[in-house]
């Protein structure tokens, strides 16, 4: 994590977050964003989806929709199921470093708990299997130092942007939240400052043959009025979404939305279909807002010490227990 970076253009984001996408809703119901030089509605900017939201709800604990006299309240329970309170300085908790100015997301003006709106109860609906899958990955993350290709691709290997912040689908990061799109007649590159990770959505073209398998899978754009459409096949199923998580499987659909809302607002929509992880396909919504920060380079381990360090700590743990073990 890239401390430097930590908390930059979160007043900004707070401010608009809380303040100026009030009038998204109604908004967007008549903006007409603004077009680029190919005639195309034009997404080009930076844009930053810190929120407190995430994608799923605390299981009982708050509805979708929060009135803004409840927005304190909601906001504590939000920060507690994240992070539970300590008694001792927690440096680098989510109290401080990470979560600092997020707040609430308002998407088509509503005051929004999770990015989830179906189903209903803000959680994804896991096949028996999804929830095997999530338990075996939870478990390989506190018990599974074998080799580098054992850890998580994302925080301890380095391959993608932790907490799924590009995915897709595009999570929000508590840290480094920022994007850059830059548009052309033919592509739109979407460049994360979160692990500097570039994807690439290609407007009118074909997927790629299914054996090929980019780390955010094959994107293919297309414009329905002001609205860019994109559909993600050949999604890699050793790539987890951490925020969840979960893994795709081979057949799994992404279908992802932007629509510029507001000349500071971006509405991004997307659903999930993979009938071997979940029960049925689910729907979401998130808001982007437009910032003025940088992106700053972005180091995931300073060094690349940090795989070297976790799979000589395991092999020292092993070598202790052989020389306690008994002998036979």
């Amino acid at each position: 994590m890239d401390l430097k970076t930590i908390g930059r253009g979160m007043f900004v984001l707070s401010l608009t977050g809380l303040l100026g996408l009030s009038a998204a809703g109604a908004e967007g119901q008549s903006y007409r964003a603004p077009r680029n030089a190919y005639g195309a509605p034009d997404l080009n900017g930076l844009w930053n989806n810190n929120a407190l939201t995430r994608l799923q709800r605390p299981a009982g604990l708050l509805p979708l929709v929060v009135r803004p006299a409840d927005v304190a309240e909601a906001e504590r329970k939000l920060m507690t199921s994240y992070s539970p309170p300590s008694t001792v300085a927690n440096v680098g908790g989510s109290e401080s470093e990470w979560w600092d100015g997020a707040h609430l997301a308002r998407v088509d003006g509503e005051l929004r708990t999770s990015w989830l709106v179906d189903p209903d109860d803000g959680q994804l609906p896991y096949t028996v299997e999804g929830q095997r899958r999530v338990a075996v990955f939870a478990k390989a993350q506190i018990e599974s130092f074998d080799g580098p290709e054992s850890r998580p691709v994302a925080g301890d290997r380095c391959l993608l942007p932790s907490w799924g912040a590009m995915g897709p689908v595009m999570m929000n990061a508590p840290y480094n939240a920022n994007y850059r799109f830059v548009q052309t007649r033919d592509a739109i590159a979407i460049m994360a400052e979160n692990n500097s990770e570039l994807r690439i959505i290609r407007i009118g073209a074909a997927h790629l043959p299914t054996q090929i398998r980019p780390w955010t899978g094959d994107s293919i754009g297309h414009w329905e009025k002001d609205t860019l459409v994109v559909e993600t096949t050949n999604l890699r199923t050793e790539a987890p979404l951490s925020q969840a998580p979960f893994f795709f499987t081979a057949g799994a659909r992404v279908v992802e939305r932007f629509t510029r809302v507001a000349p500071a607002a971006l509405k991004y929509e997307f659903s999930v279909e993979d009938p071997t992880i979940f029960s049925r396909p689910w729907r979401a919504e998130m808001a982007f807002v437009a910032t003025d920060a940088a992106l700053y380079e972005f180091a995931c381990h300073e060094g690349n010490y940090a795989m070297p360090n976790v799979l000589a700590g395991a092999r020292a743990v092993e070598r202790e227990k052989a020389a306690a073990a008994p002998a036979r």
